[in-house]
């Protein structure tokens, strides 16, 4: 015959494994009162919580045992899903730029964006090993000669890697060139564009014609 536990209205504490049996077996947490409910997973260096946010109607993922801080994942009542701290930047030129010499790194004068706070020094760094999708848009002056811009990569104690290439060979008063790539980085491993060759220019302006932005996949 199973054992019925009954705890009552003070803090109880189970030590056993605990199974919920039956065809159906449901843990209801809550009696529809206007209340957050969660649980808390208490680990040993950090705690981890799930629950309902009464006040805000969502089911929140996040750091530690106080339901709605450090909230890392919460779904809605219409299905939607929103991670507030999915490490993300978009920054642009608001003023020209000529290359001295081969593989300059670009400038950026203005940061729009930086969830996470890991676009620094003009380089975009990956707080954890993941996916991530990043987009470069060079507008380019008048130029007989080819203009070549890099979005490279750094490994950890490592040197540039090429990882996409735009080229240009515009006459005209400007040119814009755009593209995207998707690179799976280590954590610490660094992103960012590169003029490729000496004497090419990338135009800035406050139009945002020149932008780089990127952000985790998964």
């Amino acid at each position: 015959m199973p054992l019925t536990k009954v705890i009552g209205a003070g803090l109880g504490t189970l030590t056993e494994d605990q199974v919920l049996g039956g065809s159906t077996p449901t843990l209801t947490i809550g009696d529809a009162g206007a209340e957050d409910a969660k649980i808390v997973f208490d680990g040993n260096a950090q705690d981890y919580h799930i629950g309902t946010d009464d006040s805000a109607d969502t089911l929140s993922i996040g750091k530690g045992s106080a339901l709605g801080t450090t909230t890392s994942m919460t779904f809605n009542s219409n299905g939607i899903v929103t991670k507030p701290l999915q490490p993300a930047f978009r920054v642009h030129k608001t003023s020209s730029q000529t290359a001295s010499g081969n593989m300059e790194l670009v400038t950026w004068n203005t940061e729009e964006l930086d969830i996470g706070g890991n676009f620094a020094s003009n380089l975009f760094t990956a707080p954890v090993a993941g996916t991530y999708f990043f987009h470069l848009t060079a507008l380019t002056p008048a130029s007989t000669n080819v203009e070549v811009y890099d979005l490279g990569y750094t490994p950890v104690g490592g040197s540039v890697t090429e990882l996409m290439k735009l080229m240009s060979t515009n006459s005209d008063a400007y040119e814009s060139l755009g593209g995207s790539a998707i690179r799976l980085m280590g954590a610490g491993e660094t992103m960012g564009v590169y003029i490729a060759s000496a004497s090419d220019t990338m135009y800035g302006d406050g139009n945002r014609w020149s932008t780089f932005f990127g952000y985790l996949i998964g």
